[in-house]
């Protein structure tokens, strides 16, 4: 089978398109025919081993997929062959065909369109997480969003939106600006210059909740601008540098900096703690899934690369070029 693969740790241009045994289906797995396979800032950690977990090389990337279910394990119980499938891998998305976990994998209705289902795996996760169990957002309450045109960014204006929230989203261009507007938010402002603006624009007291996948000068800046009582939440780095939080901020206006990593809940690469959270996630994940049924949140997935277009979409996701989800098309579904 096809598989993209890293073989040394590496930048991700320098990997290789391989011709591979197909993976073995383990005890309590299911073996995946991947239709298509979500591409974001932290794959480039991943190959460069710069991510909090390493897996053993050589190995393909990819962590969320989405595709058709070809065979599971003898007890496997939640899904059967036939069955349409978002998932969240320990790595292997980036190939023809990959093994997932019974624990992290999640039917869909059928009929539902497979490529931005593929959002739900990790983007609307996050976003979810991020709003609902550890920031606590409440109905009323100013979010600011940055990077509210990317993946995540945009699953946090929309998941925002549903908890009654007043969002302020912060995007780099016009286009941008006006994509993260038809999801819901109430205020689009520039991704450089919005400290003055969101403090105008909320009478002087600030964000109550800020969600940053930004980092960096955004990140500086957004304490600047965070409510009383507010809480920001670091959700990634994609700006190039990670921020150091000055704890006299923190202590003067009495705000909480709040951490998530979501690879956590899901157990990635560790049993007992994906068995532990299984039935939280599994909880938030029919939640997604039927707020993507009824539309009440729309999934977007606008870069869609074949996997010989892999040095492409990485460039795309680095260049913050895409709105919504970066994703490579591997099998078309069949059925």
């Amino acid at each position: 089978m096809r598989a993209l693969v890293c073989e040394r740790w590496c930048e991700f241009k320098d990997l290789q398109i391989r011709d591979i045994p197909e993976p073995e289906l383990r005890p309590g797995c299911v073996l995946l025919r991947v239709a298509y396979a979500g591409l974001g800032f932290s794959a480039s950690l991943f190959v460069a081993g710069k991510y909090q977990h390493k897996p053993p090389l050589p190995f393909v990337p990819g962590t969320e997929a989405t595709g058709v279910v070809v065979s599971v394990a003898p007890g496997v119980t939640r899904v059967k062959p036939g069955d349409r499938v978002v998932c969240v891998l320990d790595w292997g998305g980036f190939a023809d065909l990959a093994v997932c976990t019974e624990e992290t994998l999640y039917p869909l209705p059928r009929g539902m369109a497979l490529a931005p289902a593929l959002h739900l795996a990790t983007s609307y996760t996050t976003a979810y997480a991020g709003l609902i169990w550890r920031a606590r957002l409440q109905p009323g309450e100013t979010l600011l969003v940055h990077g509210a045109a990317g993946g995540v960014g945009l699953a946090a204006v929309e998941v925002g939106k549903l908890l009654k929230a007043r969002v302020i989203a912060c995007a780099s261009s016009e286009e941008k600006r006006v994509i993260a507007l038809e999801h819901g938010a109430d205020v689009a402002l520039g991704a450089d210059e919005f400290r003055e603006q969101v403090n105008q624009l909320t009478g002087g007291r600030g964000a109550d909740v800020i969600f940053d996948p930004v980092g960096g000068d955004v990140f500086d800046q957004s304490l600047r601008c965070i409510a009383f009582e507010g809480r920001i939440l670091p959700i990634g780095f994609a700006g190039g540098r990670v921020p150091q939080i000055p704890a006299n901020i923190l202590l003067v206006k009495n705000i909480s900096a709040l951490g998530l990593n979501l690879a956590t809940y899901i157990g990635r690469g560790i049993a007992d703690e994906r068995k532990l959270h299984a039935p939280r996630i599994q909880a938030m994940m029919a939640q997604l899934i039927e707020w993507m049924q009824s539309g009440q949140i729309r999934p977007t997935v606008v870069d869609c690369f074949e996997l010989s277009q892999f040095v492409e979409a990485m460039d795309t996701v680095l260049g913050r070029r895409s709105v919504g989800k970066v994703a490579f098309r591997l099998n078309e579904p069949v059925g």
